[in-house]
């Protein structure tokens, strides 16, 4: 069973795409994003990220049930690129952070969440912002099961 650790992430400039839709539209969202920013020339400074921002297991279903889901994917990039009406430059947050990492298929990630969701719980802590998966490896290259994602969750 992998740690949760408590990391301290410094603030990053990122190029990001935020809509409202289902979960599925994830992987879509990342490739129209690298291709902008790999299109600017932009020096990649960092793995994807996926920003959760329902607060529940249970408002993250409903939402993606009803195509309401706060969807959020970015890059880290090292400078500012030129923005687009979907593609915006901006800084990611940094702060501390519980860390904890996940290998195999995304769609069976729920247990890590759970125990992530436990811990806080047990050491009295709270989100403080939208919980970020990092990407580490790429799933057209990988099996499913060697898929490496790490999650950050802000806390107080």
């Amino acid at each position: 069973m992998t740690e949760i650790q408590t990391v301290d992430e410094k603030p990053r400039l990122v190029a990001g795409m935020r809509k409202r839709g289902h979960y599925k539209e994830i992987a879509p969202m990342l490739g129209a994003l690298f291709e902008y920013v790999l299109s600017q020339k932009a020096i990649i400074a960092g793995p994807p990220l996926f920003l959760f921002h329902e607060k529940s297991a249970e408002e993250a279903q409903e939402a993606d049930k009803s195509g309401s889901a706060d969807v959020e994917v970015c890059v880290p990039i090292a400078r500012t690129i030129s923005e687009t009406d979907e593609i915006k430059c901006y800084e990611l947050p940094g702060g501390t952070m519980a860390k904890i990492a996940y290998k195999g298929p995304y769609e069976e990630c729920g247990p890590t969440y759970e125990r992530l969701f436990l811990w806080l719980e047990e050491n009295g802590r709270k989100l403080s912002g939208p919980i970020r998966e990092a990407y580490l490896n790429d799933p057209r290259e990988v099996a499913p099961q060697e898929i490496l994602t790490i999650i950050y969750a802000p806390i107080s």
